[in-house]
């Protein structure tokens, strides 16, 4: 399991434990299993009308994906690059191809093998850009599903205290304080839930699939930069510091995007170079 999910979930059980143990007069007042159905069909419900089945039927995978812990792969993406570099530098199309057959990462494949191909280079460059767009877009969609449900799950928390409110209203007139008061508690735990609900599942899911994807994009912009310095017929070696550095970059430009203005990316560098 990701190890900060992991955390997270501990957290929020804390916190809900505290919330029924400490907080709470009644902790039995905190649990309503129908405002919860409420909260919980009510922004299933507007999810699937606002996105096509499509879309909709990917929710079990990304709330899956969170939880696994997923490897770095840039220090592998690096070795193969190198790897399949010495080979190209040989001018061994076959020993490359060979090598192709060894690695897992389907865009290392595809833009070694347009290099081994002998595709232009601006042609390679364009089609692995377009990738990546792709990639960016499919998965920012993806985590808008679950910033659309962090958006339903507080209206239909208070669709639910309406109700409730409705209810209250109609016991009032009975006199009996007693029965208001718990109209009045009950009908607030549905707004309480879909706080719940909004910022410590939707909205936390849909920012770590975003951080997935950037972290995704800079490895493939990575390998991007790696079969452009293969075409250019650059140096292994110095294939492997500057990809390395590309990371590095990434990271304090990351680290330090606010303290100081952000620096040309070293791509945009290499590509100017002869």
């Amino acid at each position: 399991m990701n190890p900060s999910t992991l955390v997270g979930l501990l957290a929020s059980l804390l916190l809900l434990t505290v919330l029924l143990l400490f907080t709470a007069q009644q902790p039995s007042l905190l649990i309503d299993l129908p405002g919860l159905g409420v909260v919980l069909l009510g922004t299933f419900a507007a999810t699937f009308i606002s996105y096509p089945m499509a879309e909709a039927r990917r929710l079990p995978r990304l709330f899956a994906a969170v939880l696994r812990n997923e490897p770095d792969h840039a220090e592998r993406a690096i070795d193969d690059l190198v790897n399949l570099a010495r080979r190209h530098l040989d001018g061994d199309s076959r020993a490359v191809e060979n090598a192709l057959a060894q690695v897992h990462n389907p865009f290392v494949c595809h833009g070694v093998q347009l290099l081994v191909d002998q595709v232009a280079e601006e042609d390679i460059l364009e089609l692995l850009q377009w990738r990546i767009a792709r990639l960016r877009a499919k998965e920012r969609a993806e985590a808008a599903i679950l910033r659309s449900m962090a958006s339903y799950a507080p209206a239909f928390g208070m669709l639910g205290t309406l109700v409730g409110l409705v209810n209250m209203v109609f016991v009032l007139g009975d006199g009996d304080l007693g029965s208001v008061g718990r109209q009045m508690a009950l009908s607030l735990t549905t707004t309480l839930y879909g706080v719940l609900l909004a910022n410590l599942l939707f909205k936390p899911v849909a920012l770590k699939l975003e951080r997935r994807t950037e972290r995704r994009v800079v490895i493939m912009n990575m390998i991007l930069q790696g079969i452009s310095m293969m075409a250019r017929k650059r140096s292994p070696g110095l294939m492997r510091e500057t990809l390395k550095a590309f990371v590095a970059h990434y990271h304090d430009e990351l680290h330090a995007e606010d303290a100081r203005p952000a620096r040309k990316p070293l791509s945009l560098a290499w590509r100017k170079r002869p």
